[in-house]
């Protein structure tokens, strides 16, 4: 069976609010991580993924996208060279090339890329080619959000998904293999049955997508958890499970919104703690 071939999407970068993003660690420790500007804002990326598994072009989450209007994005300051159309040309593919577009969960800055406003302004598919893939409990969760979420879950983002018969469901199971390479595992600590990708590279190792399970290598540390989590004590949870599955030295974890660093390898220090191995380029690990 071929090894799946991994390209990293680089959509762009925002600005969310440092406080919001540290939750209740104090601003003198996580000002060291990520240094926020005057108005309390860090900078993130929106780091996305596309795996070729035999003749399935998967894409994994598509950033802001640039359908909201002016006022909506003077919020997050979207900034950066990079876009979602032009990274995916700058790695061969056109938007008719993907096959599948797998939505970790549709926050707006996982989302928003896949619905775009077309020359009649309507909101279409980004991907005409393409089937969208979540499950039914987040879809639900989005549609009928809480108040907590309610700001983050934008129909435009997902709804015309559904209109044009392009969306499907995964089913829930403890773990679900999407494809021959690529196995699901489902958190509801940040929200609702978020999807994390686990990509088997062919050769005995493993890329985690974390998503927002674990956004970037600042929040590596346990009581690291954002305060946009729902649910924080069970992100706790998700996140020993994930670190005990990791640490065998055959898995390396992607960070969707670290500004800087893509992919990291972890250990456990000799105070028993979970913390940054090292730094690794994709060439490492393929």
């Amino acid at each position: 069976m071929k090894a799946p071939k991994v390209h990293i999407i680089e959509t762009g970068k925002f600005k969310l609010d440092g406080g919001a993003m540290f939750g209740v660690v104090p601003k003198k420790l996580w000002s060291k991580l990520n240094t926020p500007d005057e108005d309390n804002l860090c900078t993130w990326s929106m780091r996305c993924m596309l795996v070729e598994d035999g003749e399935r072009k998967i894409l994994i989450d598509t950033g802001i996208g640039n359908k909201q209007d002016a006022k909506f994005m003077s919020h997050f300051h979207p900034h950066g060279e990079d876009d979602l159309k032009g990274s995916l040309k700058d790695a061969g593919f056109s938007v008719e090339d993907i096959t599948d577009v797998l939505l970790t969960h549709f926050h707006f800055d996982h989302v928003g890329g896949a619905v775009e406003i077309d020359a009649a302004g309507n909101l279409v598919p980004t991907f005409p080619n393409a089937t969208y893939w979540t499950n039914e409990q987040h879809y639900n969760a989005a549609y009928d959000p809480n108040p907590r979420e309610k700001a983050s879950f934008l129909k435009e983002n997902f709804v015309p998904l559904k209109e044009h018969g392009v969306l499907k469901y995964i089913d829930i199971n403890k773990e679900t293999l999407f494809t021959d390479h690529v196995n699901l595992i489902f958190t509801d600590g940040h929200t609702d049955k978020m999807m994390v990708p686990i990509i088997n590279l062919g050769n005995g190792h493993n890329l985690v997508y974390a998503a927002d399970l674990l956004p970037s290598h600042c929040h590596i540390s346990m009581p690291y958890v954002m305060s946009y989590d729902i649910r924080p004590l069970d992100t706790l949870r998700e996140k020993a499970a994930l670190y005990e599955r990791v640490l065998d030295g055959n898995h390396t974890i992607f960070f969707e919104h670290d500004k800087e660093m893509a992919m990291a390898q972890l250990t456990k220090n000799d105070r028993g703690r979970v913390v940054l191995d090292k730094s690794v380029e994709l060439l490492d690990i393929l």
